[in-house]
């Protein structure tokens, strides 16, 4: 499922930027405007840069979007291989994962909110859609696990179960900010305590 993670470009162009940095604005662009409708012209503007320095690191802007997006693919699929997310119980498994979606979801903000508002108008965004559909799917098959090991509440539908959870951390690129009140640890804790309430029997 997991495609091999883009090669970064050399880091060239004009002293005091590198790929990484200006990955973060072009995210910012992406999200402000849309992809489809955030032309060369307005990132090389919100970079302070020509459009013939920001091609010095980037290919296209189908690269931008590809290395953007997998900022969180990327750190998402570590989560879903971790040998804690394979192995062991159900429950735990379930614990695992939905801490490590939820630090993702916090740390890689902007780039979840890019890919959520993803539309398939491209072969990278489609392959991107194909990945976020796949997490989806291993989700749901660790709740079914659970019902079989009876970790999950009977009358609950593991299909229902990952939605509900994956709603509730995707709906963090709406609210969470840096450095405010809650961190990443805390909401993560929120979560599972939720999940527990809600789904697990007792």
């Amino acid at each position: 499922m997991a495609s091999a993670t883009p090669t970064p470009a050399a880091r060239r162009g004009r002293p005091g930027y590198d790929q990484e940095q200006m990955l973060e604005v072009i995210v910012k662009v992406f999200t402000d405007h849309g992809y489809d409708a955030a032309t060369l012209e307005l990132i090389a503007k919100r970079l302070g840069l020509s459009k013939s320095a920001v091609y010095h690191h980037f290919d296209s802007k189908s690269a931008m979007l590809e290395l953007a997006l997998e900022q969180v693919l990327g750190a998402l699929e570590a989560v879903f291989t971790a040998p804690e997310a394979v192995t062991g119980l159900a429950s735990e498994r379930i614990e695992f994962v939905v801490n490590g979606a939820v630090r993702v979801a916090c740390e890689r903000q902007l780039a979840l909110q890019l890919l959520l508002r993803l539309h398939g108008n491209s072969e990278v965004e489609l392959k991107a859609m194909e990945r976020r559909r796949g997490f989806d799917a291993k989700l749901k098959q660790l709740f079914e696990l659970a019902l079989t090991e009876g970790s999950l509440r009977a009358d609950f539908d593991p299909g229902l179960a990952e939605r509900f959870t994956f709603g509730l951390i995707n709906s963090l690129v709406e609210w969470y900010r840096p450095g405010g009140r809650f961190t990443p640890e805390e909401i993560a804790d929120a979560v599972l305590r939720f999940l527990r309430s809600g789904l697990t029997t007792p």
